[in-house]
């Protein structure tokens, strides 16, 4: 099986939301994210980037509903 280029749609897709506005929101992240679940799975690529985005978030643009999704997508996913 082909290793997965999903990854990389994600990466732009980040670079898009991030751009547009300066920062990320929990619509944003849901969109990027299920582009990652499109085949059903998390691999170590998609994990790798999500991780990134997550990490570029600043403090003080973490909302009720980011926060949310953050934890949602951690809890399912990571171990």
């Amino acid at each position: 099986m082909a290793e997965s280029k999903d990854y990389l749609e994600m990466t732009f897709k980040s670079i898009n939301c991030f751009a547009d506005d300066g920062k990320l929101d929990a619509e944003e992240l849901g969109k990027i994210f299920d582009i990652a679940m499109r085949d059903g799975e998390l691999d170590a690529n998609e994990r790798r980037v999500l991780n990134n985005i997550i990490n570029r978030v600043r403090p003080e643009e973490l909302d009720g509903p980011l926060l949310e999704k953050m934890d949602e997508i951690k809890n399912q996913f990571w171990e």
